[in-house]
């Protein structure tokens, strides 16, 4: 998850980066940063929360320079919600280096060691993208053998030395002092990176973001998706770099980005998720189809917002209402990346309300896009049981979760994920509905690789547990299930404080 945004124009960037940062604010909500390069010197400026309360006038005035990148972040697995945690970090050697990071390393623990006993470098936070920052700067240490001065194969040779060290996923942007804009990607290309220009009356100036809605709504058009394996690099005068940074490389896009994550009116690696959504909606009514459950619904109804595109698809085929059912307050986060099961708990029904008049009396399918841990679903499911239907039916666009996301994705434990271990009636009885339809996943996969055919792969490690990097290892996941199980239960503790009204800073 997360987001990321790097800018180089012909005037401040500050006010295009905050206002790319808000497009995307959907990919975090944790937390918020920008810094902006003015000669040698950074101006940074980042916080806990939204976009919109992290930065006040007095710290836009403060962020001047024509060159820069933001990242909106929410926590990952055992990771802490802090602000010591927000991104970008920085180091000042060599050179001075600033970088935001989307994504997740499966070795940064081995990365840690490295650094601190060979490398002579000091990690301060938990943060893997502090990792991530700490490796460039020695690779860039090493492929400049103490030269003054950089250039773009030397920046080039460090991020091969990034791509031989680093295992996971990871979209980068990062900052060079004195030098320009890098960006780069995994050389599976799990995580979404694009780029793109604009021809202004003073030049040409390029920005990349995880998601191309930014770069329409900044004006940008967008010249391609940075490809697995590739940095790109712009320096201060708008001279434009590329160059694949990896042995072997293959493009291999998280499916879940094109269920939830991403925004309906983005295009990530060729693929509207818009239309593979719908495309979801179509496959998703042949299995209902298939099951005998039409002729037992009276009407179809989305868990706003993102399954809108498959929940209208699923009513036309199998030609029932669509009736819009729950009301959302647009001014409550994402639960799924909300950091805590109990937080997450409360906040659905602050989120959504009901709408009496369509459930009443009613057999009602609920369309969800996914469903992850089951808090969510069984708390929609009450609410519209108490609002007068007959029978509730839950459908997925998604095939069931029943494994660890370690690519950057906040759903780590296997223990969290309601269809581990239980199959279609289980599930059904744990959130209270009449019966589950799930997406299959060969069809889901089909949905989204219509939209571009030359996608041959997808990471599907949520649904499949094949995880594409080759890397992953048992023992690796039960460490991360352990530091989830930690974090969940000084969540937990800390809600009982503040629920007390007392201090959690002891």
């Amino acid at each position: 998850m997360c987001a990321i945004i790097g800018v180089v124009a012909r005037s401040p960037v500050n006010q295009i980066i905050y206002d790319g940062l808000t497009v995307l604010q959907h990919r975090g909500q944790d937390a918020a940063g920008l810094v902006t390069a003015e000669g040698h010197s950074f101006h940074m400026h980042k916080g806990g929360g939204l976009v919109r309360d992290v930065f006040r006038t007095r710290d836009m005035r403060n962020l001047v320079g024509h060159m820069g990148i933001g990242h909106c972040r929410y926590p990952t697995a055992g990771s802490a919600s802090s602000v010591a945690e927000s991104q970008p970090f920085y180091v000042n050697s060599p050179f001075g280096i600033t970088l935001g990071h989307n994504g997740n390393l499966v070795n940064s623990d081995q990365l840690r060691n490295e650094l601190f006993a060979e490398d002579r470098r000091h990690v301060n936070t938990n943060s893997d993208s502090e990792v991530l920052l700490n490796v460039l700067a020695h690779e860039i240490t090493d492929a400049s053998q103490g030269s003054p001065r950089l250039d773009p194969d030397m920046i080039f040779k460090a991020v091969s030395g990034v791509h031989r060290r680093v295992k996971g996923a990871y979209a980068v942007v990062a900052m060079i002092a004195g030098y320009g804009l890098l960006a780069f990607r995994d050389p599976f290309g799990i995580r979404p990176l694009i780029i793109g220009r604009a021809d202004t009356e003073k030049g040409v100036e390029f920005m990349v973001a995880s998601e191309s809605v930014a770069l329409d709504t900044m004006n940008f058009k967008v010249m391609r998706d940075v490809a697995p394996g590739e940095a790109i690099l712009i320096d201060e005068s708008g001279n434009f770099h590329a160059r694949i940074c990896a042995e072997k490389t293959q493009l291999n896009p998280c499916i879940f980005e094109y269920v939830y994550l991403a925004r309906p009116d983005s295009v990530i690696d060729g693929i509207s998720v818009y239309e593979s959504r719908r495309n979801m909606g179509k496959s998703l009514a042949d299995k209902i189809k298939s099951l005998g459950l039409r002729d037992e619904i009276d009407v179809v109804i989305p868990i706003p917002d993102s399954s809108r595109p498959s929940a209208l698809e699923v009513a036309a085929k199998l030609k029932k209402p669509y009736r819009e059912g729950f009301i959302k307050n647009r001014y409550i986060g994402r639960t799924f990346i909300m950091p805590g099961q109990e937080l997450r708990r409360r906040s659905v029904r602050q989120k959504l309300n009901a709408m009496a008049i369509e459930f009443r009396g009613k057999n009602v399918l609920l369309v969800d896009d996914s469903i992850v841990r089951g808090t969510t679903s069984r708390e929609i499911v009450s609410m519209a049981r108490e609002s007068g239907a007959n029978k509730v039916f839950f459908a997925s666009a998604a095939p069931p979760v029943r494994f660890p996301n370690v690519y950057g994705i906040d759903m780590p434990s296997r223990a969290e994920l309601i269809a581990n271990g239980r199959d279609e009636a289980q599930i059904a009885e744990a959130i209270g509905a009449d019966a589950v339809i799930y997406q299959e996943l060969d069809a889901l996969i089909e949905a989204v690789r219509t939209c571009n055919p030359a996608i041959e792969r997808f990471d599907c490690s949520c649904f499949d547990g094949n995880y594409i990097t080759g890397d992953v290892s048992e023992s690796y996941l039960a460490s991360i299930e352990a530091s989830r199980a930690d974090g969940e239960s000084q969540t937990r503790l800390s809600s009982y404080q503040l629920d007390l009204g007392l201090s959690t800073v002891d």
